[in-house]
């Protein structure tokens, strides 16, 4: 779960996804926990204000940590992946590519999100609880034993 876990280049890609991933829910943050005004638009839109706004914030912050974690990255992918399904399927839905003329810039943000937490969660699949080890090597389970 740490270094020697991910070899060469795959623990590289890992932590750039993971960090860009990071980046991009880290700085919504501000909007959601200062009530911005963008950010309380777009949650009274979903008919879940000011909870909604205040939760998905909470479970933001603690993604950005678990994905800042080496141990931890994996899950941090996989709650970052729910995430992105619901924000993409919230745009899909209720509020439409673009939202307040921002040119589909969230949509698009959600989509990158995506697309590095599903890559975090394969290089990283033998580390993930439960589910890891299906995809560990015979001999792994044996060593580990």
């Amino acid at each position: 779960m740490d270094r020697e876990s991910l070899a060469g280049r795959k623990f590289w890609l890992s932590w750039a996804a993971q960090i860009v991933a990071a980046a991009i829910l880290g700085q919504t943050l501000y909007f959601k926990f200062s009530g911005a005004p963008e950010a309380i638009a777009l949650f009274t839109r979903l008919g879940v204000e000011p909870w909604g706004r205040i939760a998905t914030g909470v479970v933001e912050f603690i993604t950005v940590i678990l994905l800042l974690s080496p141990r931890l990255a994996g899950i941090g992918a996989g709650l970052s992946t729910f995430l992105m399904f619901g924000a993409i399927l919230s745009h899909l839905t209720v509020l439409g590519i673009s939202v307040a003329g921002d040119g589909g810039l969230l949509f698009t943000l959600a989509w990158v999100v995506l697309a590095c937490s599903l890559s975090v969660l394969w290089l990283r699949r033998r580390q993930l609880p439960l589910l890891g080890t299906r995809f560990r090597s015979t001999e792994e389970t044996v060593a580990r034993s």
